[in-house]
């Protein structure tokens, strides 16, 4: 059985979750969430808690059953963190002339390319642009989906990489790059 699988989740007040054909349905102040579950997993909702077991009658292999469990297990208590509290990530642009915007839900990004990359937001994001004189350009993204927060984040991560020589990029807060010497180091 998986660890993270037998742990119960307490359901918060102001946050309902109900089961029907096997998709677990969360609803809370910052938003409501879906999540279909396989099958092999009986999730039970009862006393203000969340319970998930293996179901042992089921067709699937009993390492994919456990797999199973703690993945969704997983999915389900990012979901009612996320519509009780939301999540929220932070990066900075470090680089000279590197400028970020928004336009509601539309982010514009000057990368020292020749043009801007113009990205458009899922609604479910909230975003906020910051840029201060002798600081560096910052964004803060705030939603109730973890994952969805995590790809969108990776994706403007990917429009300029943080790079080892000189650590300009897209960074999260926090975040410590590597570091590599350049050519003059190596020689003699």
């Amino acid at each position: 059985m998986s660890r993270i699988g037998k742990l119960p989740i307490n359901i918060p007040s102001g946050v309902t979750v109900t089961m029907k054909d096997n998709v677990v349905t969360v609803k809370g102040p910052k938003g409501e969430l879906n999540q279909v579950v396989d099958p092999s997993i009986i999730v039970k909702i009862e006393d203000g808690h969340i319970n998930f077991s293996i179901d042992e009658n089921s067709d699937v292999d009993q390492k994919q059953k456990q797999a199973f469990h703690g993945l969704y297990r997983a999915l389900v208590n990012n979901m009612v963190v996320g519509v009780s509290e939301g999540y929220k990530k932070e990066m900075e642009l470090v680089g000279v002339g590197f400028r970020v915007e928004n336009q509601g839900n539309l982010v514009i990004f000057s990368l020292g390319f020749t043009h801007p990359i113009y990205f458009q937001l899922p609604k479910e994001i909230k975003v906020e642009t910051k840029m201060e004189r002798n600081k560096n350009p910052y964004i803060c993204l705030e939603s109730c989906d973890k994952q969805l927060l995590g790809m969108i984040c990776s994706k403007i991560r990917s429009f300029r990489k943080p790079e080892p020589y000189k650590g300009k990029g897209i960074l999260y807060i926090g975040e410590q790059i590597r570091r590599k010497s350049g050519k003059s180091a190596g020689a003699k």
